[in-house]
């Protein structure tokens, strides 16, 4: 076995593909696709997003101060990767994608109705990195699409068919391996 020595990076991959939708009202409703996101606390429920200070929605998030993290499935790739490349000072995203804006369930920026979780976001902190900023935020609310829900109220992550992102490629997520503390759990004799 043999390793190359590349130059330092973020080979932390693959990462979630989320859609952030901001704005408090109607006209200033936006999208950006955030590959830079993830869990940092439990209890309080907190996560983080990382923007580049120039995009449009950075404005917009700094000043309302709440996002929805949206997750992206392979139905909504292609407005996912579009939404990524287009910018909102140019256009409405959710008119252009045909995608639903329904304001939260407690915050005033809209969450993406097609998308089958909504975590909606509070900033609690915005910590300046370099290339980005990392908005620290509290989950002040979570929408499921039923569909995905079984009688037992378990989610069912598999079955809305997620995507991923790695070094410029969206690939396909679903399949389980097993659950958590699967290896040290007793066999049946």
């Amino acid at each position: 076995m043999s390793k190359q020595l590349w130059k330092p990076g973020n080979m932390l991959y693959p990462a979630p593909v989320v859609m952030v939708s901001c704005g408090t009202q109607p006209k200033d409703h936006n999208i950006i696709t955030i590959s830079w996101t993830g869990t940092i606390c439990s209890d309080p429920p907190m996560l983080s997003i990382s923007i580049r200070p120039e995009r449009h929605s950075y404005k917009i998030i700094k000043e309302s101060g709440e996002f929805v993290v949206n997750l992206v499935t392979r139905k909504l790739a292609a407005a996912a990767d579009w939404c990524g490349v287009k910018s909102g000072a140019e256009l409405n995203k959710f008119e252009a994608k045909n995608l639903t804006a329904i304001t939260g369930s407690v915050v005033k920026a809209p969450i993406i109705l097609e998308s089958p979780v909504n975590i909606e976001c509070q900033t609690t902190q915005i910590i300046p990195l370099g290339s980005h900023d990392m908005f620290l935020a509290r989950v002040v609310g979570v929408q499921i699409d039923e569909q995905y829900l079984e009688a037992s109220g378990r989610f069912r992550f598999d079955k809305t068919d997620p995507v991923c992102y790695s070094h410029g490629f969206y690939y396909a997520l679903g399949e389980n391996l097993s659950h958590f503390g699967f290896s040290v759990k007793k066999k049946k004799r």
